[in-house]
């Protein structure tokens, strides 16, 4: 090789470099903001426990949903039941993943949410505005969420009431809630009855999570 050539090849090799370090620094497209996919109820429907049962949980999550323009998605409480026909709340949701108000992932499927290593606590957890929810060390405070659920997700055998009559008693019976902003969000203790005033007592106020169906 003539040294003009060594040269040229050398110029040619610098331009190159020169290119990649450039395209390396040029500004990423950013990131699609995730729809919300996932809330904690900003209210729930003021009767304690009475719900109207899973299929007025369910209307509860799609109104809050659709006020927050976000009705066009199919929107399923959070909540297992009891008895001969019982129902699993893990599987109610969909398959994941799910997003808050704020786009921020609060869980990538089932098995993970379900798991210890779980993105559930009060930055994440928001309600249908993106707004959070006072949880413990706050007054009021709002952590105490309505489950009727294990910690993995299933529901209570028959038997003791954990569902305040599968979600239409505002009277007898008690429920399973979970706390949003610590480690048991789905299963930390049971309320003292299914009022409304009851489950203000122990630091609730009848809410419930909402994820939208994948």
């Amino acid at each position: 090789m003539s040294r003009m050539q060594f040269t040229l090849s050398a110029v040619g090799l610098n331009l190159l470099g020169s290119f990649l370090a450039l395209a390396q620094n040029l500004p990423q497209a950013p990131a699609q903001p995730q729809p919300m996919t996932f809330f904690l109820t900003s209210a729930g429907p003021g009767k304690g426990g009475n719900l109207g049962g899973l299929a007025g949980a369910d209307a509860h999550c799609q109104k809050l949903a659709t006020e927050a323009g976000a009705g066009n998605r199919t929107w399923r409480v959070y909540l297992s039941t009891q008895g001969p026909n019982d129902v699993n709340a893990k599987d109610r949701i969909g398959k994941g993943t799910w997003h808050n108000a704020r786009c921020a992932l609060v869980g990538q499927n089932v098995e993970e949410m379900h798991g210890m290593g779980h993105r559930f606590n009060s930055a994440t957890i928001l309600d249908e505005r993106g707004r959070m929810i006072p949880g413990g060390g706050y007054t009021p405070n709002r952590h105490d969420v309505l489950t009727g659920s294990k910690p993995d997700g299933t529901a209570y055998p028959a038997g003791e009431d954990m569902t305040c009559n599968n979600w239409t008693s505002s009277s007898a019976g008690k429920a399973r809630i979970g706390h949003h902003d610590r480690a048991a969000w789905n299963s930390a203790h049971d309320t003292r009855g299914c009022s409304q005033e009851q489950l203000i007592s122990t630091g609730g106020d009848g809410l419930f999570y909402c994820f939208a169906v994948q």
